[in-house]
């Protein structure tokens, strides 16, 4: 099996465990597991899955390695405000979120959208979906494509069926919700991230955009601007 294979495989294997736990096969697993069981097994499932697609990137990227494109300068500039911006809708996404599960505590009501969730109702997902979409651009080769192609594809999909099922459970609660903020960001019209989000979300993007240098990668951000 070649490398890109491997990874297609991986890919595959980590997006459909993740919808297949979700929904088909969620409230069997929960019946015989629990709530915290499922909880477990969704977690070691999970990074197995993703573990396997790390494990098979660097063969699929040493199989392909020619970028498919340049970027070029403002290809560069663009992925930077991008992860930027992905980096505040993920930190903001931390707190008080609906979309992630309280078991045995289910949801009455949901305050109205303010901060990120103003922005879009899926904050976390478009963080995932954002930081996919910048590593498309700015690495454009084949394994980098497929590995991006599955996290937006599982973040984005992933969050239409999230609000499908919160509607079958929540109801009109969930509804409701839907009705004051919007999937797309800025789709409602233009909002503000809160400060914690801004202030925890340009932090994250700091660290971890100098952390790709420092572990041996291309400088991105502001670092491949900058020395």
């Amino acid at each position: 099996m070649t490398g890109l294979i491997m990874l297609i495989v991986a890919s595959v294997a980590f997006v459909g465990t993740h919808f297949l736990m979700s929904h088909p096969l969620r409230a069997g697993m929960v019946g015989a597991l629990g709530e915290k069981g499922f909880a477990g097994v969704y977690t070691l499932v999970s990074f197995l899955t993703l573990g396997w697609m790390i494990w098979a990137y660097p063969a699929a990227s040493a199989q392909a390695p020619a970028p498919l494109w340049d970027a070029g300068y403002w290809g560069w500039i663009l992925a930077t405000l991008l992860m930027w911006f992905g980096s505040v809708l993920f930190m903001g996404s931390l707190r008080r979120n609906p979309a992630l599960p309280r078991p045995g505590r289910p949801i009455q009501i949901i305050d109205d959208p303010n901060g990120v969730y103003a922005i879009t109702r899926h904050p976390m997902m478009w963080g995932f979906a954002l930081w996919a979409l910048v590593h498309a651009v700015v690495i454009p080769t084949e394994a980098s494509l497929i590995l991006s192609f599955a996290i937006a594809f599982l973040a984005l999909v992933g969050a239409a069926l999230q609000d499908r099922k919160k509607e079958t459970l929540l109801g009109d609660v969930w509804r409701g919700w839907k009705a004051k903020t919007g999937f797309v960001p800025y789709s409602r019209g233009l909002k503000s991230a809160d400060g914690f989000a801004l202030v925890t979300g340009t932090v994250l993007w700091i660290a971890a955009t100098w952390a790709h240098g420092a572990l041996g990668y291309r400088p991105a951000g502001i670092w491949a601007f900058i020395g």
